[in-house]
C-alpha cells in the first residue's frame, strides 16, 4: 500500500464562539463546515471574559473545560482564519491574545485526540471563573 499524498485530518476543541449557533459573522462562513466529531474535555480552567471566554490549560489541575471536537475543513487557509479571529500571531505568539496549541483532547466516547485550541494569554485581572457547565454567549 503507497502512502498517502493526503495531509492528515486536523481536529479543533472548541469551547466558546467557535462552536456552530455562537460564531459571529466574522467567521460563521469557517464554521458552518466544521465536521461535529464529539463532545470533550481539557483539563484546566475556563473563564468568562465577557463577550467570550478564555481557557487556561492546567494539567495537574482539579477542573475540567468542556467542548466540542470538530474535524476542520482542508485547506491552508483554514487555520490562517482562525488565527486571525482568535487575534494570534505566529510570529508574535507572547504578543497574542490568545495562543494556538495542539493538546490532547479527551473524547466523551473515552480516547483521546490531538487538536488545536486557543489558549488565553491576556490578563486575568476582572475575569471570573465559570465553575461548570458551558461559557453562554451574552448579546
Amino acid at each position: 500500500m503507497e502512502p498517502s499524498s493526503q495531509p492528515a485530518p486536523q481536529y479543533l476543541f472548541a469551547y466558546g464562539t467557535l462552536q456552530p449557533g455562537h460564531a459571529p459573522p466574522e467567521i460563521a462562513a469557517i464554521v458552518q463546515h466544521f465536521e461535529t466529531v464529539g463532545k470533550g474535555t481539557v483539563p484546566g480552567t475556563l473563564y468568562d471574559l465577557g463577550a467570550y471566554p478564555g481557557v487556561v490549560l492546567d494539567q495537574a489541575g482539579s477542573r475540567f473545560i468542556s467542548g466540542t471536537v470538530f474535524r476542520l475543513p482542508a485547506g491552508d487557509d483554514v487555520l490562517r482564519r482562525l488565527d486571525a479571529y482568535e487575534e494570534f500571531d505566529p510570529q508574535q505568539p507572547q504578543r497574542s491574545l490568545f495562543l494556538r496549541r495542539l493538546y490532547p483532547v479527551r473524547l466523551a466516547d473515552g480516547p483521546t485526540l490531538n487538536c488545536w485550541l486557543y489558549e488565553y494569554n491576556g490578563s486575568l485581572d476582572h475575569a471570573r471563573i465559570i465553575e461548570s457547565g458551558p461559557f453562554v454567549l451574552r448579546r
